[in-house]
């Protein structure tokens, strides 16, 4: 597959500061001790929760008419990884990367549209875990509702451990964990594999 206008992430590392230990000062009524500092808020350090989900999507999917689940482990992906043809070798190597894929997928036919303010409170669930998100713009009357499909990255530093891929149309909703060693030129390979969809859209774009 050939991808194309990719935008390059700049993984913008914080530097710890050393601090030089000045000799504490007498502590009397006059010389209190200062008020310890407030730890600051980091992004989620652990391993990419396959498991977890937006609040809002659990919403969601009890309205949806139509819902499909599931896990895949290491051990189903290289089986899976068996079955692409010879000549896929990118995506070969891309799936080698993953450790576990988890997929929800909603459809809501007669059911009704995808409720705005919901998708709007899933993408801000992944904004207040602190990962990074980017954005795929599609062509005009494309598949993928306001010609958008949303990524998170899960970052440790300069690392990616796993991404989030979220597309909504009017009448469904598929949002993909996967978890590993992955860039976004890996999640633009993806497309069509493991529920992602085949967004169109080459190009990703970095949103502050």
């Amino acid at each position: 597959m050939r991808v194309s206008g990719i935008a390059v992430l700049g993984g913008a590392i914080a530097c710890g500061c050393a601090l030089a230990q000045a000799p504490a000062a007498p502590q009397n009524d006059d010389n209190p001790p200062p008020p310890a500092a407030a730890a600051p808020m980091s992004a989620d350090p652990g391993p990419v929760p396959l498991e977890w989900v937006p609040p809002a999507l659990t919403q969601l999917s009890a309205q949806a008419a139509v819902k499909s689940n599931f896990t895949l482990d290491r051990d189903m992906l290289s089986a899976a990884a068996s079955l692409l043809p010879d000549s896929d070798t990118q995506t070969r190597q891309t799936v080698a990367k993953l450790t576990g894929v988890s997929v929800h997928l909603l459809r809501f036919g007669g059911a009704g549209d995808v409720e705005p303010g919901q998708v709007e409170a899933i993408r801000e669930a992944y904004h207040l875990r602190g990962w990074k998100h980017l954005v795929t713009t599609t062509n005009a009357g494309g598949p993928v509702h306001n010609g958008t499909t949303d990524v998170w990255l899960v970052l440790d530093g300069a690392n990616v451990r796993g991404a989030v891929v979220l597309a909504e149309t009017p009448k469904s909703l598929t949002l993909v964990t996967v978890a590993g060693n992955v860039s976004p030129v890996d999640i633009l390979r993806l497309r069509g594999h493991f529920g992602i969809p085949r967004f169109e859209g080459d190009g990703l774009t970095d949103v502050k």
